[in-house]
């Protein structure tokens, strides 16, 4: 994030008409000014910036590979969807909901670099691909594990099956989005993501089990 210095000038003398001393002009002043003229705000914003990070930064990485990128772009998108927050933030814009603007601006990069990228791209398990887990499970009997595996298989199959505006509803609200969230992040109406993640539980959950 850039490092915006108050610049320093000799006071003027004052002469008739002249503003009071201490007075500042918009001319001896650096964008600093935008987020407080003592620092503090700007403190607070990179605070506010840092701690959104913290929240988002696995959920957006999930969420990123499920549209087939692999980690490492999903990784450089993230780090500039905070910068784009933090130049966001520094302008004064609005607060209101930042998580689904994170989300969204994520989405439309995500979307974009698969375009750029031009190949197929591999639908990746946000299971076993999650960059922001530090733990590992102790590994089960080998009949478990088989069992397991065959229905995590099963259940991606399923996923990548979907239409593609429905696994995005899903994979948002796996994320915890609101309907409404999930609405501006995808640019659709409210009704259109019910009725995705309608149909998409309607795939995933099978005959006499809803």
């Amino acid at each position: 994030m850039p490092v915006l210095k108050r610049k320093h000038t000799n006071p003027p003398v004052p002469g008739p008409g002249s503003a009071p001393a201490g007075a500042a002009s918009p001319d001896t002043l650096s964008p600093s000014t935008d987020t407080g003229r003592n620092g503090g705000g700007r403190k607070r914003l990179e605070e506010t910036v840092t701690d959104l990070f913290d929240e988002l930064r696995s959920p957006l990485l999930r969420y990123l590979m499920s549209l087939g990128l692999a980690v490492e772009d999903s990784e450089e998108i993230v780090q500039e969807v905070f910068l784009a927050l933090f130049e966001h933030l520094r302008r004064g814009k609005s607060q209101l909901n930042l998580r689904g603007w994170a989300f969204r601006v994520a989405h439309n990069q995500g979307l974009k670099r698969r375009q750029a990228n031009g190949r197929n791209l591999k639908l990746v398990s946000p299971q076993t691909n999650d960059a922001g887990s530090r733990f590992a499970a102790a590994p089960p009997d080998p009949e478990a594990q088989a069992a397991r595996r065959q229905r995590r298989e099963h259940v991606l199959a399923l996923v990548r099956a979907l239409p593609d505006q429905d696994r995005r509803c899903l994979c948002l609200r796996a994320e915890g989005l609101r309907y409404r969230e999930i609405a501006a992040v995808l640019g659709i109406s409210l009704g259109g993501v019910a009725l995705s993640l309608k149909r998409s539980l309607t795939a995933l959950i099978p005959s006499g089990q809803e």
